[in-house]
């Protein structure tokens, strides 16, 4: 018997390496080549990837309206500022300004929060697809590999190497 050959692909932006996965038909479902189990663990990273972005950026837009609310509560209330709104740049007061700029900071937590949430089940997503298809990624080989010898190598000597 020969063991199951591999298909590879290298160089994936973003990974360090690449994503190797057998071609056995015992791992494959009905229809599907390694090309498309590939495309389909491909699309769900670049999901993945696009709600950390999205993420990190409302994340950014929390610290500015903190920055913001901070520098207004010191301010008079009856204070003339001017706020962007739909493109728009409108005078109002510090009053009228704060609580909105607080309910917004707060409506973005919320949305972050969701956002995690997503990413978290989209990770548990790509987790079952690599376990369904066997998928392993290259430089988890290598480091396997890389173990596996420091092991062998300290271990004839009494060495401890970390």
């Amino acid at each position: 018997l020969k063991p199951p050959s591999t298909c590879s692909v290298g160089g994936m932006e973003g990974t360090g390496g690449g994503v190797a996965l057998p071609v056995g038909r015992a791992n494959q479902a009905p229809g599907l080549t390694p090309e498309q189990v590939l495309g389909g663990f491909n699309k769900l990273r670049q999901e993945q990837r696009g709600l950390a972005g999205k993420g990190a950026e409302l994340e950014q837009e929390v610290a500015e309206h903190g920055l913001v609310i901070d520098t207004l509560t010191e301010v008079d209330p009856g204070r003339k500022c001017y706020r962007m709104v739909g493109g728009v740049l409108v005078e109002r007061t510090v009053r009228e300004v704060l609580p909105a700029l607080e309910g917004n900071k707060q409506q973005l937590v919320k949305l972050i929060e969701n956002l995690n949430a997503q990413m978290q089940s989209k990770g548990r997503e790509l987790n079952e697809y690599r376990e369904k298809y066997n998928i392993r990624l290259m430089n988890e080989d290598e480091k396997a590999a890389r173990e596996g010898e420091s092991r062998t190598r300290a271990g004839g000597t009494g060495v401890l190497v970390s």
